[in-house]
């Protein structure tokens, strides 16, 4: 780039960033100038590397998007004749891109989140759930009539099929409502053989039809599956689906409408506000289960079988689980005289802080500003809940701690939407489902991604062996004591033991 266009770049870049922090400081109202343009990697830009063992030079091409290929490196080799070239290790894939991807774009340190370019701040004040679920799908905003057939279309397919209903109401009463959606979700795909491909063929997902009729069916199934984990513990059926309801509406009907009675109709304030929070968690890169989905997808797998694995990965309270972890977190303050020496113990290690910090947000996460002024609308709909004063008083003091400042541990979405949650009136262990549902649209665009990219490959990482490179085969009865640790001890449960006794009786 032209360095007098570069400098008059960054002009107009001050500028309108004064005017939208100065004017009403609605940033998403003013012009989006985040950054000034770069050049684009050339043909010639590489990384010089000097191996200091061997005393050799390599030269790597740097690609689009600042990136080297990792199997440029395996030509970096030592003085064995069986070195198979060097690796990167990288635990988590912190610093791995397995994809190129176009779906959502984060920039951690400025806390920037965006679906197809289009800030989450602009879609949660103005578009729709369904309406973002077309954009994730198809790459773009819908027209009126698009977005019209493609809400039929999914409230088509908003009941659950019988045999789904019976596996379901095989499960415990008391089991964890995500073990329902894993479930039910894995069960569509034994329902569906002309879209598998392990039975139809690898080329089925060509047939963008058939590809989107599974993407439609998906996300319709969803809520029904919600619905249905939501009445597994109460012993209830789900109230029929209502296709004249939104999205979030329906949802809310099939919860809620044999205990309101068959009239009833949810309030369209609380319809709404779910409705931005499913916007908010549709999506959000290469997390742990969306790397799941692509994970299972690369295989051949099909789509059902990936959602389902996906949203056994968000299942882990480390994922999707973290904004109950802040409900109990808030309950174990209590008050607001006991914020100061929670505190003081997270800082000692006694104590642990949830809802602060993110693998990828060094800054403030665009969605917990959001959902923090959420939590006002509703608590003005259903009433305040006590804990948000304890949840104010931490963040306040947290933020005011050079301890959690230095370190970056500022809210994300998790902090606030627990509490926007239980004044909804859904209890803990169903907040990681209200997750799940939404974010099985992010999970369809990457999986139908990664079928078109001429990229995609089975994904198979490699490993640092450190264990014994050979060694021989001792007989059993030569084994003086066992090379690995004993096993512990897994004694028998009471029932075993009963049914023992029966078996040893004279």
């Amino acid at each position: 780039m032209d360095e007098s266009i570069r400098k008059r770049l960054e002009v107009l870049h001050d500028h309108l960033r004064a005017s939208c922090d100065g004017d009403n400081g609605n940033l998403h109202q003013c012009v989006d100038v985040q950054a000034v343009p770069t050049r684009a990697p050339s043909e010639t830009d590489t990384i010089r590397l000097e191996d200091t063992r061997t005393g050799k030079k390599y030269s790597i091409p740097i690609l689009k998007g600042n990136v080297i290929r990792a199997v440029d490196l395996k030509q970096v080799k030592g003085h064995d004749k069986e070195d198979a070239g060097l690796k990167t290790y990288d635990p988590g894939y912190v610093n791995t891109a397995p994809v190129r991807s176009t779906i959502s774009f984060i920039d951690g340190d400025k806390g920037i989140l965006r679906y197809r370019g289009i800030p989450i701040e602009v879609l949660a004040e103005k578009s729709t759930f369904m309406e973002v679920t077309y954009l994730l799908a198809f790459g773009g905003l819908p027209t009126i009539g698009e977005l019209a057939q493609w809400e039929a279309t999914v409230m088509r397919h908003t009941s659950l099929p019988l045999p789904v209903t019976n596996a379901i109401n095989q499960l415990p009463m008391d089991v964890h409502p995500m073990v329902v959606m894993v479930t039910g979700m894995a069960m569509l795909g034994g329902l569906h053989p002309e879209a598998n491909p392990a039975i139809a063929g690898q080329g089925v997902y060509k047939d963008r039809v058939l590809r989107t009729k599974q993407v439609v069916r998906a996300l319709g199934k969803a809520t029904a599956l919600a619905a249905a984990a939501y009445h597994r513990s109460t012993g209830r059926t789900p109230a029929p689906p209502r296709r004249d309801l939104s999205y979030a509406e329906n949802f809310l009907y099939m919860i809620d409408a044999h205990s309101g009675g068959w009239d009833y109709r949810p309030d369209k304030r609380i319809a709404q506000a779910l409705d931005v929070m499913m916007i908010l968690h549709a999506e959000h890169e290469m997390n742990c289960s969306t790397a799941a989905a692509r994970h299972i997808a690369s295989g051949g797998a099909d789509v059902y079988t990936c959602l389902s694995a996906a949203i056994g990965a968000l299942y882990g309270p480390l994922h999707g689980g973290a904004n109950e972890a802040v409900l109990r977190m808030l309950e174990r303050i209590g008050s607001l005289d006991q914020v100061p020496a929670f505190l003081e113990g997270v800082k000692s290690r006694k104590e642990k802080l949830f809802g602060f910090g993110h693998r990828v947000y060094k800054n403030f996460d665009p969605r917990a500003k959001i959902i923090r002024g959420l939590a006002d609308e509703v608590f003005s709909i259903v009433g305040k809940d006590p804990l948000i004063d304890v949840a104010v008083a931490l963040e306040s003091a947290a933020l005011s701690d050079d301890y959690f400042v230095s370190r970056k541990l500022y809210p994300n979405v998790d902090f606030y939407s627990g509490l926007v949650y239980r004044a909804l009136g859904f209890p803990p262990q169903f907040f990681t489902v209200l997750f799940a549902v939404p974010r099985v649209a992010g999970y369809l665009a990457h999986w139908s991604e990664s079928l078109d990219d001429p990229d995609t490959r089975i994904i198979r990482p490699q490993q640092v062996y450190e264990g014994p490179m050979l060694q021989p085969y001792v007989p059993i009865q030569q084994r003086d004591k066992a090379d690995a640790p004993s096993m512990p001890a897994i004694e028998p449960s009471n029932a075993s033991r009963r049914l023992l006794t029966g078996f040893s009786a004279p």
